[in-house]
């Protein structure tokens, strides 16, 4: 496997090679369970994950409505952070950020049941309350009590209903370019791009649709625009995106924990306002406009998000008493 394509002294792939056996020891030897017609996205997926300038390792929980793929990285006792990424991007979205955020927590990344990824649902899925039910269960088999979210796009809208739902088991909530959370989104261009693609993808359509969601999309790395464009091509559409909507001011009002909030300055599916919103309705909250950035906040400015998401992390510390039941 390919940490990186740097070069690295005998000591530090010696390190490495522990901390992978320390992965194993913690959760056992990941097999791989792919099916014929997923053979090539899986392929696309790994292709991707190679990008990861870290260590990992693959795990799959079990729960009632299927299998949940997380992909897990940094230190075992270091202070958990989960990873909920955006729509169709599945986990390896992150790798732009995961060498940064896993030298000092311990990171879980969780495939969308319903997306492309390498969760496999089994059981019916149809209302948001079991989403919510399965993300819990994928927590408890992962053995987290608490921990922080880290949430993009769609993902920072699920991490912001589960922190509705379940306060008492998120420390901090971190939230990039989130959709629907604070707003209703307008459509333009960049929604009919989206639409155009969704219904047809090719490598065109899916090019035309990243430069309206990044400023630069020349930049995304090829393997993970094919892994993007081989998963929308098999995928169905998640249904339960109609039921995304923005969440009223009294349940925004009532998140009591630190929020961070960041959007691109070119965010395609945010503006100032959702930052005022933010300020005027949640009593904890740093919200952030992102100089020359669009919607893929942590691909446009990776150094910049990264340095932003560590520095909050460590203003807000977590407490050993904040980690009890």
């Amino acid at each position: 496997m390919c940490w990186s394509c740097d070069k690295r002294s005998k000591q530090e792939e010696v390190e490495m090679d522990d901390r992978k056996k320390q992965l194993i020891e913690e959760f056992g030897y990941y097999e791989e369970k792919v099916s014929p017609e997923n053979e090539a996205y899986y392929e696309a997926y790994d292709k991707t994950l190679m990008l990861w300038q870290t260590v990992y390792h693959q795990v799959y929980v079990p729960t009632s409505y299927g299998e949940a793929h997380v992909v897990v990285s940094g230190p075992k006792d270091a202070e958990p952070l989960v990873l909920l990424h955006g729509m169709n991007a599945s986990s390896t979205m992150w790798y732009p950020n995961i060498k940064a955020l896993s030298k000092k927590y311990r990171i879980y990344a969780i495939d969308y049941l319903l997306e492309p990824g390498k969760s496999k649902v089994t059981g019916k899925v149809d209302d948001m309350e079991q989403v919510m039910d399965w993300y819990t269960q994928v927590f408890e088999g992962l053995k987290l009590k608490r921990f922080t979210f880290v949430g993009a796009s769609k993902g920072g809208w699920l991490a912001l209903n589960y922190t509705m739902r379940h306060e008492d088991r998120v420390d901090r909530l971190l939230l990039l370019s989130p959709v629907q959370a604070f707003a209703w989104i307008k459509p333009g261009a960049e929604m009919i791009s989206n639409i155009s693609y969704a219904i047809s993808p090719s490598k065109d359509d899916l090019n035309q649709m990243m430069s309206g969601m990044s400023v630069k999309a020349d930049q995304i790395a090829e393997e993970y625009k094919n892994q993007y464009l081989e998963g929308t091509r098999s995928s169905k559409e998640d249904l339960l995106i109609v039921k995304m909507r923005p969440f009223s001011d009294e349940n925004l009002e009532a998140v009591s924990l630190p929020v961070l909030l960041l959007i691109g300055d070119q965010d395609a599916m945010n503006n100032p306002k959702t930052i005022e919103k933010a300020k005027e309705v949640l009593p904890r909250v740093e919200a952030e406009i992102v100089s020359d950035a669009g919607h893929f906040l942590s691909v446009d400015q990776p150094e910049v998000i990264n340095e932003r998401m560590l520095g909050f992390l460590d203003q807000y510390p977590v407490s050993p008493m904040d980690g009890e039941d």
